[in-house]
Protein backbone atom coordinates (compact mmCIF):
# COMPACT_ATOMS: atom_id res chain seq x y z
CA UNK A 1 0.00 0.00 0.00
CA UNK A 2 1.54 3.39 -0.78
CA UNK A 3 0.82 6.30 0.95
CA UNK A 4 -0.67 9.39 -0.89
CA UNK A 5 0.43 12.35 -1.46
CA UNK A 6 -0.67 15.28 1.41
CA UNK A 7 -2.15 17.47 -1.11
CA UNK A 8 -4.59 14.70 -2.37
CA UNK A 9 -5.81 13.91 1.10
CA UNK A 10 -6.41 17.27 1.89
CA UNK A 11 -8.69 18.18 -1.40
CA UNK A 12 -9.82 14.72 -0.66
CA UNK A 13 -10.67 15.84 3.18
CA UNK A 14 -12.03 19.49 1.64
CA UNK A 15 -14.57 17.94 -0.36
CA UNK A 16 -15.99 15.35 2.57
CA UNK A 17 -16.60 18.54 4.95
CA UNK A 18 -18.43 20.69 2.32
CA UNK A 19 -20.72 17.66 1.56
CA UNK A 20 -21.50 17.34 5.38
CA UNK A 21 -21.40 20.64 6.29
CA UNK A 22 -21.62 23.14 3.52
CA UNK A 23 -19.29 25.81 3.06
CA UNK A 24 -15.34 25.45 3.50
CA UNK A 25 -15.05 28.85 4.30
CA UNK A 26 -12.46 29.39 7.35
CA UNK A 27 -11.53 26.00 7.34
CA UNK A 28 -7.96 25.19 8.75
CA UNK A 29 -6.21 21.41 8.25
CA UNK A 30 -4.15 19.73 10.63
CA UNK A 31 -2.45 16.14 10.68
CA UNK A 32 -1.04 13.72 13.10
CA UNK A 33 0.36 10.57 12.60
CA UNK A 34 0.33 6.93 13.55
CA UNK A 35 3.85 5.26 14.92
CA UNK A 36 5.85 2.25 14.96
CA UNK A 37 7.42 1.55 17.56
CA UNK A 38 10.96 -0.37 16.76
CA UNK A 39 11.54 -1.90 20.42
CA UNK A 40 10.41 -0.93 23.60
CA UNK A 41 7.33 -2.63 24.01
CA UNK A 42 4.93 -2.94 26.92
CA UNK A 43 6.98 -0.90 28.87
CA UNK A 44 5.85 2.61 28.43
CA UNK A 45 3.68 2.09 31.41
CA UNK A 46 6.08 0.55 33.69
CA UNK A 47 8.67 3.85 33.24
CA UNK A 48 10.59 2.72 30.27
CA UNK A 49 12.55 3.80 27.46
CA UNK A 50 10.80 3.27 24.29
CA UNK A 51 11.79 3.88 20.61
CA UNK A 52 9.41 5.00 18.45
CA UNK A 53 9.22 6.88 14.83
CA UNK A 54 6.68 8.53 13.45
CA UNK A 55 5.62 7.41 10.35
CA UNK A 56 3.94 9.24 7.13
CA UNK A 57 0.25 7.66 8.03
CA UNK A 58 -1.79 10.28 9.56
CA UNK A 59 -4.78 11.57 10.50
CA UNK A 60 -5.90 14.44 8.74
CA UNK A 61 -8.56 16.96 9.98
CA UNK A 62 -10.52 19.83 8.85
CA UNK A 63 -11.82 21.95 11.09
CA UNK A 64 -14.16 25.73 12.02
CA UNK A 65 -15.92 26.99 14.38
CA UNK A 66 -19.74 26.42 13.59
CA UNK A 67 -21.36 29.96 15.54
CA UNK A 68 -22.44 27.77 18.25
CA UNK A 69 -21.31 28.31 22.09
CA UNK A 70 -21.42 24.36 23.03
CA UNK A 71 -22.68 22.13 19.93
CA UNK A 72 -19.83 19.95 18.22
CA UNK A 73 -20.29 18.16 14.86
CA UNK A 74 -17.99 15.47 13.94
CA UNK A 75 -17.44 13.25 10.70
CA UNK A 76 -15.55 11.10 8.68
CA UNK A 77 -14.42 9.68 4.94
CA UNK A 78 -15.06 6.50 6.16
CA UNK A 79 -18.55 6.61 8.30
CA UNK A 80 -21.57 7.84 7.54
CA UNK A 81 -23.87 11.01 9.03
CA UNK A 82 -22.76 12.95 11.76
CA UNK A 83 -21.69 12.46 15.13
CA UNK A 84 -22.71 15.52 18.39
CA UNK A 85 -22.24 16.49 21.43
CA UNK A 86 -22.89 19.22 23.80
CA UNK A 87 -19.24 20.78 25.41
CA UNK A 88 -21.71 20.98 28.66
CA UNK A 89 -23.11 17.65 28.88
CA UNK A 90 -19.38 16.02 27.29
CA UNK A 91 -19.88 13.11 29.70
CA UNK A 92 -23.04 11.79 27.77
CA UNK A 93 -20.28 11.35 24.73
CA UNK A 94 -19.00 8.28 25.86
CA UNK A 95 -21.86 6.21 24.78
CA UNK A 96 -20.86 7.46 21.05
CA UNK A 97 -20.26 4.60 18.63
CA UNK A 98 -17.35 7.07 16.96
CA UNK A 99 -15.88 10.31 18.60
CA UNK A 100 -15.63 9.00 22.31
CA UNK A 101 -11.66 10.08 21.54
CA UNK A 102 -12.32 13.38 20.51
CA UNK A 103 -14.68 14.34 23.17
CA UNK A 104 -11.96 13.18 26.05
CA UNK A 105 -9.57 14.95 24.29
CA UNK A 106 -12.18 18.42 24.60
CA UNK A 107 -12.38 17.68 27.98
CA UNK A 108 -8.92 17.31 28.72
CA UNK A 109 -8.75 20.95 26.81
CA UNK A 110 -11.01 22.44 28.51
CA UNK A 111 -9.61 21.03 32.19
CA UNK A 112 -6.31 23.17 31.20
CA UNK A 113 -8.42 26.03 30.77
CA UNK A 114 -8.77 26.37 27.40
CA UNK A 115 -12.03 27.80 26.13
CA UNK A 116 -13.39 25.88 23.93
CA UNK A 117 -16.74 26.15 22.02
CA UNK A 118 -18.62 25.11 19.08
CA UNK A 119 -17.09 23.61 16.34
CA UNK A 120 -17.34 21.33 13.08
CA UNK A 121 -14.38 18.70 12.28
CA UNK A 122 -14.63 15.97 9.57
CA UNK A 123 -11.52 13.46 9.89
CA UNK A 124 -9.40 11.42 7.27
CA UNK A 125 -6.97 8.60 8.39
CA UNK A 126 -4.79 6.42 6.06
CA UNK A 127 -3.29 4.72 9.77
CA UNK A 128 -5.26 1.08 9.48
CA UNK A 129 -7.47 1.14 12.27
CA UNK A 130 -6.61 -2.23 15.07
CA UNK A 131 -3.35 -2.85 13.12
CA UNK A 132 -1.05 -1.62 16.31
CA UNK A 133 -0.11 1.75 14.43
CA UNK A 134 -1.75 4.05 17.17
CA UNK A 135 -4.58 5.07 15.16
CA UNK A 136 -6.15 6.29 18.21
CA UNK A 137 -3.59 8.31 18.95
CA UNK A 138 -3.16 10.04 15.96
CA UNK A 139 -6.95 10.66 16.50
CA UNK A 140 -6.27 12.17 19.70
CA UNK A 141 -3.43 14.43 18.92
CA UNK A 142 -4.36 15.45 15.67
CA UNK A 143 -7.36 16.85 17.94
CA UNK A 144 -5.84 18.49 20.27
CA UNK A 145 -4.26 20.24 18.18
CA UNK A 146 -6.85 21.57 15.81
CA UNK A 147 -8.96 22.46 18.93
CA UNK A 148 -5.89 23.57 20.76
CA UNK A 149 -5.07 26.16 18.00
CA UNK A 150 -8.68 27.05 17.34
CA UNK A 151 -9.63 28.70 19.99
CA UNK A 152 -5.99 29.80 21.37
CA UNK A 153 -4.79 27.05 23.49
CA UNK A 154 -1.47 27.26 21.80
CA UNK A 155 -0.42 23.94 23.54
CA UNK A 156 3.35 22.54 23.19
CA UNK A 157 3.63 19.02 21.60
CA UNK A 158 4.51 17.38 25.23
CA UNK A 159 1.74 19.15 26.31
CA UNK A 160 -1.10 17.64 23.62
CA UNK A 161 0.24 14.26 24.07
CA UNK A 162 -0.15 14.17 27.58
CA UNK A 163 -4.12 15.25 27.08
CA UNK A 164 -4.12 12.38 24.98
CA UNK A 165 -3.38 10.23 26.84
CA UNK A 166 -5.32 11.43 29.54
CA UNK A 167 -8.23 11.20 27.78
CA UNK A 168 -7.44 7.55 26.41
CA UNK A 169 -7.26 6.75 30.00
CA UNK A 170 -10.39 8.35 31.85
CA UNK A 171 -12.46 9.12 29.21
CA UNK A 172 -11.72 5.78 27.33
CA UNK A 173 -10.97 3.30 29.48
CA UNK A 174 -7.87 2.00 27.98
CA UNK A 175 -5.04 2.46 30.62
CA UNK A 176 -2.39 3.36 27.70
CA UNK A 177 1.15 4.73 28.51
CA UNK A 178 2.22 7.71 26.90
CA UNK A 179 4.54 6.44 23.60
CA UNK A 180 2.12 6.90 21.46
CA UNK A 181 0.47 10.04 21.86
CA UNK A 182 4.57 11.13 22.70
CA UNK A 183 5.65 10.07 19.20
CA UNK A 184 2.45 11.20 17.29
CA UNK A 185 3.04 14.98 18.73
CA UNK A 186 6.55 14.96 18.83
CA UNK A 187 7.90 12.63 15.71
CA UNK A 188 10.63 14.24 13.54
CA UNK A 189 10.79 13.21 9.81
CA UNK A 190 13.76 10.49 9.27
CA UNK A 191 14.65 10.30 12.67
CA UNK A 192 13.24 7.74 15.59
CA UNK A 193 12.72 8.71 19.53
CA UNK A 194 14.48 7.65 22.53
CA UNK A 195 12.30 8.29 24.98
CA UNK A 196 12.29 7.33 28.85
CA UNK A 197 8.63 7.15 29.93
CA UNK A 198 9.15 7.92 33.45
CA UNK A 199 10.84 11.58 33.10
CA UNK A 200 9.53 12.03 29.63
CA UNK A 201 13.16 13.17 28.78
CA UNK A 202 14.23 12.46 25.17
CA UNK A 203 16.15 12.58 22.04
CA UNK A 204 15.94 12.44 18.35
CA UNK A 205 18.22 9.29 16.84
CA UNK A 206 19.08 9.51 12.87
CA UNK A 207 16.98 6.24 11.37
CA UNK A 208 19.98 5.58 8.95
CA UNK A 209 18.96 2.24 7.10
CA UNK A 210 21.10 2.24 4.80
CA UNK A 211 19.77 0.04 1.57
CA UNK A 212 17.05 -1.23 3.68
CA UNK A 213 13.27 -0.27 4.46
CA UNK A 214 10.93 -0.65 6.79
CA UNK A 215 7.77 -3.00 5.83
CA UNK A 216 4.45 -3.44 8.45
CA UNK A 217 3.33 -5.94 7.83
CA UNK A 218 -0.74 -6.24 9.06
CA UNK A 219 -2.11 -9.19 10.30
CA UNK A 220 -5.74 -8.04 9.23
CA UNK A 221 -6.55 -9.05 12.64
CA UNK A 222 -7.64 -6.20 14.85
CA UNK A 223 -7.05 -5.70 18.14
CA UNK A 224 -9.15 -3.75 20.66
CA UNK A 225 -7.21 -2.93 23.59
CA UNK A 226 -10.13 -1.85 25.42
CA UNK A 227 -11.48 -5.29 25.32
CA UNK A 228 -8.01 -7.43 25.26
CA UNK A 229 -5.74 -8.48 28.00
CA UNK A 230 -3.86 -5.19 27.97
CA UNK A 231 -5.63 -4.09 30.70
CA UNK A 232 -5.05 -7.29 32.04
CA UNK A 233 -0.90 -6.77 31.72
CA UNK A 234 -1.10 -3.58 33.55
CA UNK A 235 -2.33 -5.46 36.37
CA UNK A 236 0.16 -7.71 36.89
CA UNK A 237 2.83 -5.63 35.94
CA UNK A 238 1.65 -3.73 38.68
CA UNK A 239 1.53 -6.61 41.12
CA UNK A 240 5.19 -7.18 39.95
CA UNK A 241 6.32 -4.53 41.15
CA UNK A 242 4.83 -4.42 44.21
CA UNK A 243 6.26 -7.89 44.34
CA UNK A 244 9.93 -6.28 43.48
CA UNK A 245 9.39 -3.33 46.20
CA UNK A 246 8.61 -5.89 49.50
CA UNK A 247 11.86 -8.00 48.56
CA UNK A 248 14.07 -4.93 48.48
CA UNK A 249 12.51 -3.64 51.91
CA UNK A 250 12.68 -7.31 53.37
CA UNK A 251 16.87 -6.79 52.37
CA UNK A 252 16.86 -3.60 54.08
CA UNK A 253 16.53 -1.27 51.40
CA UNK A 254 14.65 1.80 52.69
CA UNK A 255 13.71 3.60 49.62
CA UNK A 256 12.84 0.98 46.88
CA UNK A 257 12.45 1.58 43.04
CA UNK A 258 9.30 3.35 41.98
CA UNK A 259 9.05 1.69 38.52
CA UNK A 260 10.08 -1.68 36.75
CA UNK A 261 11.87 0.16 34.61
CA UNK A 262 14.31 1.38 36.97
CA UNK A 263 15.44 -2.17 37.87
CA UNK A 264 18.73 -3.67 36.44
CA UNK A 265 19.21 -7.04 34.74
CA UNK A 266 21.37 -7.70 38.11
CA UNK A 267 18.93 -7.05 40.18
CA UNK A 268 16.27 -8.79 38.52
CA UNK A 269 18.53 -12.34 38.08
CA UNK A 270 18.68 -11.61 42.28
CA UNK A 271 15.24 -10.79 42.95
CA UNK A 272 12.94 -12.73 40.53
CA UNK A 273 13.41 -15.91 42.39
CA UNK A 274 11.27 -14.73 45.33
CA UNK A 275 8.18 -13.76 43.25
CA UNK A 276 5.40 -16.08 44.21
CA UNK A 277 3.23 -15.95 41.38
CA UNK A 278 5.31 -17.37 37.88
CA UNK A 279 2.85 -15.58 35.71
CA UNK A 280 3.66 -12.72 37.35
CA UNK A 281 7.40 -13.07 37.17
CA UNK A 282 7.53 -13.53 33.33
CA UNK A 283 5.82 -10.30 32.68
CA UNK A 284 8.47 -8.38 35.46
CA UNK A 285 11.76 -10.87 33.10
CA UNK A 286 9.91 -9.04 30.16
CA UNK A 287 9.83 -5.72 31.45
CA UNK A 288 13.45 -5.42 32.58
CA UNK A 289 15.10 -7.19 30.20
CA UNK A 290 13.20 -5.09 26.89
CA UNK A 291 14.28 -1.93 28.44
CA UNK A 292 18.04 -2.73 28.48
CA UNK A 293 17.19 -4.29 25.00
CA UNK A 294 16.23 -0.43 24.11
CA UNK A 295 19.39 0.54 25.55
CA UNK A 296 21.76 -1.84 23.24
CA UNK A 297 19.45 -1.21 20.18
CA UNK A 298 19.99 2.97 20.24
CA UNK A 299 23.65 2.40 20.54
CA UNK A 300 24.36 -0.67 17.71
CA UNK A 301 21.89 2.01 15.43
CA UNK A 302 23.83 4.68 16.23
CA UNK A 303 27.05 3.03 15.47
CA UNK A 304 25.26 1.73 12.05
CA UNK A 305 24.88 -2.13 13.02
CA UNK A 306 22.04 -3.13 11.53
CA UNK A 307 22.07 -6.97 11.63
CA UNK A 308 22.85 -6.44 15.84
CA UNK A 309 19.49 -4.02 16.07
CA UNK A 310 17.80 -6.59 13.31
CA UNK A 311 18.99 -9.67 16.30
CA UNK A 312 17.82 -7.37 19.17
CA UNK A 313 14.29 -7.48 17.51
CA UNK A 314 14.20 -11.26 17.31
CA UNK A 315 15.18 -11.48 21.01
CA UNK A 316 12.29 -9.00 21.25
CA UNK A 317 9.58 -10.51 19.93
CA UNK A 318 10.61 -14.16 21.62
CA UNK A 319 10.19 -11.76 25.13
CA UNK A 320 6.84 -10.52 24.53
CA UNK A 321 5.69 -13.48 22.89
CA UNK A 322 6.40 -16.22 25.37
CA UNK A 323 7.04 -13.98 28.21
CA UNK A 324 4.16 -11.38 28.08
CA UNK A 325 2.18 -13.38 25.95
CA UNK A 326 0.65 -10.13 23.92
CA UNK A 327 1.05 -11.55 20.57
CA UNK A 328 -1.52 -14.74 19.29
CA UNK A 329 -1.67 -17.14 16.49
CA UNK A 330 -1.76 -14.49 13.46
CA UNK A 331 1.37 -12.44 14.69
CA UNK A 332 3.42 -15.39 15.72
CA UNK A 333 2.73 -16.67 11.95
CA UNK A 334 3.68 -13.74 10.57
CA UNK A 335 6.77 -12.79 12.75
CA UNK A 336 7.92 -17.05 11.53
CA UNK A 337 7.76 -16.31 8.12
CA UNK A 338 9.50 -13.32 8.03
CA UNK A 339 12.66 -14.16 9.76
CA UNK A 340 12.79 -16.91 7.36
CA UNK A 341 13.34 -14.61 4.23
CA UNK A 342 17.06 -14.07 3.51
CA UNK A 343 16.52 -10.38 2.86
CA UNK A 344 14.56 -9.74 5.96
CA UNK A 345 17.23 -8.55 9.33
CA UNK A 346 15.32 -8.22 12.07
CA UNK A 347 11.55 -8.34 13.12
CA UNK A 348 9.15 -8.59 15.44
CA UNK A 349 5.54 -7.86 16.60
CA UNK A 350 5.01 -4.00 17.33
CA UNK A 351 2.23 -2.10 19.75
CA UNK A 352 -0.37 -3.08 21.94
CA UNK A 353 -0.51 -7.23 20.50
CA UNK A 354 -3.21 -9.60 20.22
CA UNK A 355 -3.05 -8.50 16.71
CA UNK A 356 -2.12 -5.67 14.38
CA UNK A 357 1.79 -6.05 12.86
CA UNK A 358 5.20 -6.99 12.84
CA UNK A 359 7.67 -4.68 12.23
CA UNK A 360 10.58 -5.67 8.89
CA UNK A 361 13.24 -4.44 8.32
CA UNK A 362 14.15 -5.19 4.66
CA UNK A 363 16.58 -5.10 2.13
CA UNK A 364 15.03 -2.48 -0.36
CA UNK A 365 15.59 -4.50 -3.72
CA UNK A 366 13.80 -7.45 -1.71
CA UNK A 367 10.56 -6.01 -1.19
CA UNK A 368 8.49 -7.69 -3.83
CA UNK A 369 9.54 -10.93 -2.57
CA UNK A 370 9.23 -10.15 0.88
CA UNK A 371 5.60 -9.84 0.21
CA UNK A 372 5.03 -12.63 -1.81
CA UNK A 373 7.42 -14.79 0.41
CA UNK A 374 5.59 -14.13 4.07
CA UNK A 375 1.82 -13.12 2.20
CA UNK A 376 1.83 -16.61 1.04
CA UNK A 377 2.95 -18.47 3.72
CA UNK A 378 0.84 -16.38 6.32
CA UNK A 379 -2.35 -17.52 4.41
CA UNK A 380 -1.82 -20.65 4.16
CA UNK A 381 -1.01 -20.56 7.90
CA UNK A 382 -4.09 -18.55 8.98
CA UNK A 383 -6.51 -18.23 5.93
CA UNK A 384 -6.04 -14.03 6.33
CA UNK A 385 -4.92 -12.34 3.17
CA UNK A 386 -2.46 -9.87 4.51
CA UNK A 387 -1.66 -6.00 3.93
CA UNK A 388 1.91 -4.75 3.62
CA UNK A 389 3.40 -1.04 4.22
CA UNK A 390 6.30 0.25 3.18
CA UNK A 391 7.01 3.19 5.53
CA UNK A 392 9.06 6.48 5.47
CA UNK A 393 9.18 8.45 8.94
CA UNK A 394 7.39 11.63 9.23
CA UNK A 395 6.84 15.05 11.19
CA UNK A 396 4.43 14.75 14.58
CA UNK A 397 1.29 16.71 14.54
CA UNK A 398 1.24 19.86 12.37
CA UNK A 399 -0.94 22.35 10.88
CA UNK A 400 -1.16 22.04 6.95
CA UNK A 401 -1.72 24.77 4.71
CA UNK A 402 -2.58 24.69 0.98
Amino acid sequence: MKEQPVENKILTLKKAFEARFGSSEGLRFFAAPGRVNLIGEHIDYCGGLVFPAALTLDTLVAIRKNGTPSTVRLAATTIDGIRTFDINNIEDARSLDWGNYQAGVVRELIRLGIDVGGFDACYLTTVPFGAGLSSSASIEVSTGLAVSELFGGKLNGVEIALAGQRAENTFCGVNCGIMDQFASAMGKKDHAIVLDCNTLDYKYVPLELGNHVIILANTCKKHALGASKYNERRREVAEGLEEMQRIEKSRGVSEPHKTLCEYSVEELRDYMCEISDPTVMMRVIHVVTENARVKEAVKVLEAGKLDEFGELLRKANNSIRYLYEATGFELDAMFDAAVTFDGCVGARMTGGGFGGCTVNIVAADRVEDFKEYVGTRYTAATGNVPEFYVCETGDGARELFI
